[in-house]
């Protein structure tokens, strides 16, 4: 027996929300979690194969299972190399599993330091971080310093396999080929549009990291769309609380003469903003617990005034019969928008409840989601406008294609979540869309970096 569309639709809502029953339980780790789902999945194939429907394949799966203690202890004692064998069955020590857990803290310090260290390195062969000549060669590789590091601690941490390491690091070396072979001006169109989309395209590298270079898992995916958005919020409390170090330190020591301006600008600063990328993300890994709840909490609490922003606006222009005016500046500011709108929906699925029905907050995402369309669509026409008077431009064509790239994904999730809420698609659906978008997104990073320098001939 194979499963229809509906019927695969209805299993996976189910599943989904097994996973966030499980997910509550603190003794579980993602990892492990995703193992009891496998074997879940796999109790409910064979039950289907035999004949039975797949909601009676679930709820006999499921059953057979056993509660969810009772499963818990069955899955650590046949895993002994888990930590949280410790949790479950006390009095049995997992020495395999803690000796790694204690040494996940001196590697994230490790992999801290090299990033910490290496923006430090060009200046071995006369590259100044001070210098204003040499500002545009650290603008171009600020995101190579950080991130192969913490790609190196979710290569270590995931344990991924040769072929893994050598794809992350053929795609970090790409990504340095790109960023300082090209002999991009600083006052170039293609310099700025590197040094925006670089980062993006290393930052989905380092996803493939963290994911175990299992890319083709929508659930792991998810997971990364998670730790992006927990990483951002630890990264922000850290850099306020480098702030008040930063004015401490200089305050300090300037009240017994010394002049610690030259430290912090040269060492502190960039340094310890490096070294943050790694700790950030250590920090979200292992207080998962606790951090899972802020991201969703700010989605609540900025839909509605972002779709109310919005609102105001489209209503603006109806009123003044003004048209968007184009300049880079706007376009940066308009992009920036739509992303955050974006960020708005992915934080939201991440934090609900698959098989929930369509609720108020549902209804009020929708209208965030078309009236984001709305503008983008917008956006658009005036790009189009300029384009034909004007001609084509690195700035112009980078714009052009991301608004497409983001009107796409606008369009079809606001048709989807129109759907859900009509009551004819699962949410599982608009979930499984955005996590897949994730590939579009890393490939017109790519486009950009290393294919318009060539285009537009480095202008």
């Amino acid at each position: 027996m194979t499963l229809d569309s509906d019927s695969d639709s209805d299993l996976e809502a189910q599943i989904a929300q097994w996973r966030a029953y499980t997910r509550r339980r603190r003794e579980l780790h993602h990892t492990d979690t995703e193992e009891l789902e496998d074997h879940l999945r796999s109790r409910i194939t064979e039950l289907v194969e035999a004949g039975l429907r797949t909601d009676e394949a679930f709820l006999i799966a499921v059953k057979r299972m056993g509660s969810l203690d009772e499963l818990s202890r069955e899955f650590a004692r046949e895993h002994s190399e888990r930590l949280w064998k410790q949790l479950v069955l006390p009095g049995e020590p997992d020495a395999p599993a803690a000796a790694r857990t204690r040494r996940e803290l001196p590697v994230m310090v490790v992999c801290a330091v090299v990033a910490a260290l290496a923006i430090k390195v060009p200046g071995w062969f006369g590259f100044d971080l001070a210098s204003d000549n040499d500002a545009g060669f650290y603008a171009r590789n600020l995101s190579l310093f950080s991130l192969p590091a913490l790609a190196a601690y979710f290569a270590w941490q995931r344990r991924v396999n040769a072929r893994v390491v050598g794809v992350l690091a053929a795609l970090f070396v790409l990504g340095a080929v790109a960023a300082n072979v090209y002999p991009l001006a600083d006052d170039s169109q293609s310099f700025v549009l590197t040094v925006i989309h670089l980062p993006l395209a290393l930052w989905l590298v380092v996803g493939v990291a963290y994911v175990g270079g299992d890319w083709r898992s929508d659930r792991r995916r998810m997971d990364f769309i998670r730790f992006t958005g927990e990483w951002l919020i630890y990264l922000s409390l850290l850099g306020l609380g480098g702030g008040v170090l930063t004015a401490f330190t200089a305050g300090t020591f300037r009240a017994i003469g010394i002049d610690a301006e030259g430290f912090i600008t040269l060492w502190l600063l960039p340094c310890g903003a490096m070294a943050a990328v790694v700790v950030s993300a250590w920090l979200v890994e292992a207080k998962q617990s606790v951090i899972e709840n802020m991201a969703p909490v700010l989605t609540r609490v900025f839909t509605p005034l972002f779709a109310a922003t919005l609102l105001a606006f489209l209503v603006a222009i109806v009123w003044t019969t003004n048209g968007i005016d184009v300049e880079r500046d706007v376009l940066i500011l308009f992009d920036l928008l739509l992303v955050v709108v974006l960020g708005l929906l992915l934080y939201a699925i991440s934090a609900r409840d698959l098989a929930a029905r369509p609720g108020l907050f549902d209804r009020l995402q929708l209208a965030l989601v078309v009236s984001a369309l709305i503008i983008d669509v917008l956006v658009l026409l005036a790009i189009t406008g300029r384009i034909t008077e004007w001609g084509f431009s690195p700035n112009k064509t980078a714009a052009l294609g991301e608004n497409l790239v983001l009107l796409t994904n606008l369009a079809w999730s606001a048709w989807l979540f129109l759907s859900f809420v009509r009551g004819r698609t699962p949410f599982a659906r608009l979930e499984r869309w955005q996590t897949r978008y994730l590939a579009v997104y890393a490939g017109w990073a790519w486009i950009v970096v290393l294919a318009f320098p060539l285009v537009f001939d480095f202008a």
